[in-house]
């Protein structure tokens, strides 16, 4: 279970740390393309029973704490849809993770620091000052 710490830490949102995963990227993604939103979830019953909504602004200050030190897949069928709600008038909200039907499994993979890359060959450039001599 991670916390997202919102404003202060005035705002801790307690989460799972594969749900946390995902709303770490579409949150970080969004606000590198300076994009504002809602961001509403729904309290644990262990918190209390209830909701909650903050306006996500690069200007406040949030982080996210993961409680596992292992990284998680990320399935990218959620972070789309994630990203699509983010969007809309309400904004973001968490809802079930999407089963992805190409993996089978839920789960598309995502390359991590640790896999190896492999780049296709180069492709040569034209450069147009030499087209036009």
């Amino acid at each position: 279970m991670g916390t997202f710490y919102y404003g202060d830490a005035r705002y801790p949102i307690k989460l799972e740390d594969r749900t946390l995963a995902h709303l770490k990227i579409v949150i970080l993604t969004k606000l590198r393309r300076n994009e504002c939103f809602a961001f509403s979830w729904a309290k644990k019953s262990n918190d209390g029973s209830g909701h909650g909504t903050v306006w996500i602004h690069p200007a406040l200050a949030f982080h996210f704490e993961f409680l596992g030190s292992k990284e998680v897949p990320i399935n990218l069928a959620w972070l789309e849809s994630m990203s699509e709600c983010a969007n809309r008038a309400l904004g973001l909200t968490i809802g079930d993770e999407p089963r992805s039907p190409a993996a089978g499994d839920g789960v598309d993979a995502v390359p991590r620091k640790s896999d190896p890359v492999s780049y296709p060959e180069p492709v040569p450039v034209l450069v147009l000052a030499d087209a036009l001599t």
